[in-house]
């Protein structure tokens, strides 16, 4: 090679040089985000997972929404719903946990009832209405209280009654009914009205503002309320059942 060649080969080498600097930079400094699609595709070609697994939640929650709505809770089951999704029943747990939380999620309760439920199910009887008003009360009070009120508009105006009903008396007040319930009276008249007294608590207080009851402090509500809710679930509200029947007084 003449040294003209020699001397044409070098500049050739040296222009090429940045190049293969760059590229091997790229290299070193690409992570998980630089994977390129094609590279995507074909590993999770080899993992065998399932195309569309992003929708399993949406797909659970719809057909949750129909089961609860057609079968009631209690009728309701997770092997059922994740038949009905197309899911493995451990997936329905995986997003969801227990069966309630599952019917919190398809009605979008914005808190989890259990802590609530809890606290309503250790009182003594002869404080069950003075409890319930104060602990529920005191969620819709909370930073959870808007998405409660937001629930609560949607149903009155036009939401689904059938998924309503049965949260309420199915869910929420079933195990104060569990509680009450005599072999003369089975509660039900009983919760049915301790709803509708929360119901008008919860519509004047955060929804219309009923001044004074709107900026109210718990402890005076309690002390107001709570009464008539004891009476409703433990007293005489005037049929046959609590006039014969006698509701234990277990603490």
């Amino acid at each position: 090679m003449s040294t003209g060649e020699r001397a044409a080969a070098h500049r050739i080498a040296a222009a090429s040089k940045p190049h293969a600097t760059e590229r091997a930079t790229a290299q070193r400094h690409s992570g998980p985000e630089h994977i390129d699609a094609a590279g995507v595709a074909e590993r999770q070609g080899r993992s065998g997972r399932r195309p569309g697994r992003s929708g399993a939640r949406e797909a659970i929650l719809a057909a949750a929404r129909a089961r609860f709505s057609e079968a009631g809770f209690d009728k309701t089951s997770i092997r059922a719903v994740a038949a009905d999704a197309g899911v493995d029943p451990a997936l329905v747990h995986h997003y969801f946990g227990s069966k309630q939380q599952l019917f919190a999620a398809v009605v979008e309760f914005p808190v989890d009832p259990e802590a609530t439920l809890r606290a309503i199910r250790t009182a003594p009887l002869d404080q069950l209405g003075a409890t319930i008003l104060a602990a529920v009360v005191g969620v819709w009070d909370s930073p959870a209280g808007p998405g409660i009120v937001a629930m609560v508009r949607s149903i009155l105006t036009g939401g689904d009654p059938a998924l309503a009903r049965t949260f309420l008396l199915e869910v929420v007040v079933e195990r104060v009914r569990q509680r009450i319930a005599t072999p003369e009276d089975d509660g039900r008249a009983r919760v049915s009205l301790v709803t509708s007294q929360m119901m008008g608590v919860l519509v004047a207080r955060k929804i219309i503002g009923v001044e004074p009851m709107a900026s109210m402090p718990i402890p005076e509500l309690v002390a107001a309320v709570g009464p008539t809710l004891q009476r409703y679930l433990t007293g005489d509200i005037g049929t046959a059942a609590s006039e014969s029947g006698t509701i234990p007084d277990a603490h």
